[in-house]
């Protein structure tokens, strides 16, 4: 692997049509690949797993002599049912239908239950018979086991998977587990999780998912924050004056309000996804590029934020939220939250990141704004029109821009903002972004851990945002009501301004168009 120093003028795509086996360096994998969709019937499997799978199949990525595809789940159902309610969510265009009907054939159905070991010696003995069908060799095999499921039947599952259904023994080949947010609700039980699960399997198996770590613009931070020249002496608190992670969705519960009030926004987008985008934000060059290395640097980000002070969060509830009949009529539980976090390290002290979430706003977007200070001595006399930005929008429109100050054409001596724009869709026309499901799964495969989270990763994420949890919990902080379609509760603009956030007045960035 290569260290940082070469990584920006080294090209390593995984080709199409490439074996697994020929991808990685570390293992000599010859033995057939076994993917394991428990939950196969469920949301979760038809709406992203499946799709994902799909499409790493029409990519080449997943070969129909390597690859077989199980589903698992209670439901009693046959193995043509079960392609039959997949195939309307798989992408085909135009010609695409071969391919669906190719993929599918991949299926087989096995039914059990989550705790029952008659089920997954049943699974067990599907697997190998496909196994043995394909010559390959005990112990060579390689099952990975993506979990679909809500996170209580981990435990019982994982126990299953270790007794009854393991690649036998150790050749060359492997046994790994994809599991799902949300891990635990606070401190206490994602530590009770992560012991139940690393019981019966070793950390390198484990892979915690967090598909915001597989977004192509999330994965683009390292490589512009170590690989560009110009960032490197910017990006630091003598420069930067706060940063902002913003998630925006511009409807609400939708149907899911019972699941949502049982986390709130803060569990369900920011101790997880927002946070993780902090890390990378943050965190100071790693040694190379080894995942090990990558994900020990973001642990010491974590390890250094400082308590968050209630003074510096905003709670909001949309107005109707309760409406739902699933959702108790005394629920305190945030659809908003601002909150500021302090990094207490050289390079951060004293700059506030700031981590907004929110549903039934007045947009839809998640975007990372890294907002620079007054240039000194401004000459211009430009400030009131806003500071230098640079913005990395995740979604929608992919693009990443930089706001800066310049010259308004025409007579006068008169300034303006405007931006240099990468825009994706302009500038890298026909080039599919592919989903983050789908880079996820294929980094399981050649076990890649760099885009997962770690344990210790884990623990430090719960221990800032715990006892914040808790004083929600209990009533201590109070969610404000705020007007759907609205930017949220007034009260998080006025937070943000306090933190010195300098919002630009008349500007609007514009995505480019293709004609």
């Amino acid at each position: 692997m290569a260290d940082l120093g070469e990584w920006h003028c080294e090209k390593r795509p995984f080709a199409k049509n490439e074996s697994f086996a020929r991808d990685n360096e570390n293992v000599q994998e010859t033995g057939c690949l076994s993917i394991i969709v428990l939950g196969a019937s469920g949301d979760l499997a038809k709406k992203k797993t499946f799709p994902a799978l799909f499409n790493l199949y029409r990519q080449g990525f997943l070969q129909s002599n390597e690859v077989y595809i199980f589903g698992y789940a209670r439901t009693k159902i046959s193995d043509d049912e079960l392609r039959d309610r997949i195939r309307g969510y798989l992408p085909h265009g135009k010609d695409g239908t071969e391919d669906v009907s190719n993929f599918l054939q991949l299926i087989k159905y096995v039914s059990g239950s989550y705790d029952d070991p008659k089920g997954f010696k049943a699974l067990d003995k599907a697997i190998s018979e496909h196994e043995i069908s394909k010559h390959s060799m005990e112990g060579l095999s390689r099952r990975l086991f993506y979990l679909a499921l809500p996170p209580s039947v981990y435990p019982q599952v994982c126990k299953m998977i270790k007794n009854y259904s393991m690649n036998k023994s150790d050749l060359g080949g492997w046994t790994r587990i994809v599991v799902e947010k949300p891990f635990g609700r606070d401190l206490a039980s994602a530590e009770e999780l992560s012991s139940q699960i690393g019981e019966l399997f070793e950390e390198p198996q484990i892979y915690r998912i967090d598909h915001y770590l597989g977004k192509e613009l999330v994965q683009n931070l390292l490589v512009l924050r170590f690989a560009n020249r110009f960032f490197l002496p910017l990006w630091n608190r003598d420069n930067i004056a706060n940063v902002q992670i913003v998630f925006r969705e511009d409807f609400g519960t939708e149907g899911r309000g019972g699941y949502f009030d049982q986390y709130g926004i803060i569990r369900d987008i920011i101790q997880n996804h927002l946070l993780q985008v902090l890390c990378l934000v943050a965190m100071e060059k790693p040694v190379s590029l080894k995942p090990e290395h990558i994900r020990d640097e973001k642990v010491k980000v974590l390890q250094s934020v400082l308590p968050i002070k209630d003074e510096e969060v905003v709670l909001g509830q949309y107005e109707g939220y309760k409406d739902d009949p699933t959702v108790p009529d005394n629920s305190n539980t945030p659809t908003f939250a601002t909150a500021i976090l302090h990094i207490h390290n050289e390079r951060w002290e004293g700059v506030p990141f700031i981590l907004k979430a929110g549903k039934a706003l007045n947009s839809r977007k998640a975007e990372i704004r890294v907002q620079f200070k007054d240039v000194p001595g401004d000459i211009f006399k430009c400030q009131k029109q806003g500071r230098n930005e640079f913005v990395i929008r995740l979604q929608p429109s992919e693009a990443i821009y930089m706001k800066l100050t310049v010259k308004q054409p025409g007579l006068e001596m008169s300034t303006a903002q405007s931006e240099l724009d990468l825009s994706y869709r302009q500038r890298y026309q026909g080039v599919v972004i592919p989903e983050a499901y789908e880079r996820l799964i294929l980094d399981t495969i050649k076990g890649d851990q760099q885009h997962f989270v770690r344990r210790d990763e884990l623990k430090a994420a719960w221990e800032i945002f715990t006892p914040l949890l808790h004083r929600i919990d209990n009533g201590e902080l109070k969610s404000l009501p705020y007007k759907p379609g609205s930017r949220g509760p007034a009260e998080a603009d006025q937070l943000l301004e306090r933190a010195g956030y300098v919002q630009t007045h008349g500007y609007i960035w514009i995505p480019p168009t293709l004609s």
